[in-house]
C-alpha cells in the first residue's frame, strides 16, 4: 500500500476543506477535493502496480507548479508553500521509486 502517498491525498483534500472553512472560498474546496480524488485514485493505482504512477506523479507535479507560482507571487508559506512543498516531497519520493524500479541493463 501506498501509505505516503493516500497520507498525500488526504493532505490535499484537506487543504481545500479548510480553505473553504477559513475563507468561504468554494474554488480552494472544489479543487482541494478534486486534487485530493486524483491523488487517491492514483495512490490506489501505484499500490496495484508500483509502475503506474502517471496519475499520483501528474497530480503533484499540478499542483508543485500551480502552488509554486502562487508561492512566488505571494511569499504566503501557507497555504502556497507548504503545498508546494509537500507536492515536491511527493514528487521525489515517485520519482526515486520509479529509478530504483527501472530494470538495470547488463
Amino acid at each position: 500500500m501506498d501509505w505516503i502517498g493516500f497520507g498525500y491525498a488526504l493532505f490535499v483534500s484537506a487543504g481545500g476543506v479548510i480553505g473553504y472553512a477559513k475563507a468561504g472560498s468554494v474554488t480552494s474546496l472544489v479543487a482541494g477535493l478534486l486534487f485530493g480524488l486524483s491523488a487517491a485514485v492514483g495512490a490506489y493505482l501505484a499500490s496495484q502496480n508500483p509502475r503506474n504512477v502517471w496519475l499520483l506523479l501528474g497530480t503533484a507535479g499540478t499542483l508543485a507548479v500551480v502552488m509554486g507560482l502562487r508561492f512566488l507571487s505571494s511569499w504566503k508559506v501557507m497555504p502556497a508553500g507548504l503545498m508546494t512543498l509537500a507536492s515536491l516531497l511527493m514528487l521525489t519520493k515517485i520519482i526515486v521509486g520509479m529509478l530504483k524500479s527501472r530494470p538495470h541493463k547488463p
